[in-house]
C-alpha cells in the first residue's frame, strides 16, 4: 500500500510554525496541519553534495513527494536509494529514492499519532472531508 503523505520544500527563511528536529539538524513544519500537506524544511547549514551524484544532490536541493507505506524495505527494494533508511523521529522510518528524475520519500510509521513530537493524528488524504 502507498498513500500520499506530503510534499516537502526547502525554505531559507524562518517560519513561525517550524520546530527544531535535532536528528536532521533542521527546522521542519508539520505537513499534517497544512491544508495542502506541505512541509517546509530549513537546514541549520546548507548541504550541497557534488552534482555528479545527482540523486543525492536532488534530495538536498529539490522538493520531494512523500508517501506512507506499510513496508519500507519492500517499497525501496530495487530502487535507487539516495538517503536512508533513517529514523528521523519516534514515529517511524523513512527513505528517499531517485525515480523518474524526481525524489520520493517513503515513510513507514510505527505511530500515526505524532509528528516529530507534536500530537497530530494521521488523517488520510483520500478521506479529507470525513
Amino acid at each position: 500500500m502507498r498513500e500520499f503523505d506530503h510534499i516537502g520544500f526547502f525554505n531559507s527563511e524562518p517560519r513561525e510554525d517550524e520546530f527544531w528536529v535535532e536528528s536532521l539538524q533542521a527546522w521542519v513544519t508539520n505537513a499534517r496541519i497544512h491544508p495542502w500537506r506541505l512541509e517546509y524544511i530549513r537546514f541549520k547549514e546548507k548541504r550541497d553534495p557534488d552534482r555528479s551524484d545527482i540523486g543525492r544532490w536532488k534530495v538536498w536541493n529539490m522538493p520531494h513527494v512523500a508517501y506512507r507505506v506499510d513496508d519500507l524495505e519492500e517499497a525501496i527494494s530495487g530502487e535507487e536509494v539516495v538517503l536512508g533508511p533513517i529514523e528521523p523521529a519516534d514515529w517511524g522510518r523513512a527513505a528517499f529514492i531517485h525515480k523518474d528524475g524526481a525524489i520520493l520519500e517513503y515513510l513507514e510509521y510505527s505511530s500515526l499519532d505524532t509528528w516529530f513530537g507534536q500530537a497530530t493524528p494521521w488523517r488520510s488524504t483520500s478521506d479529507r472531508d470525513k
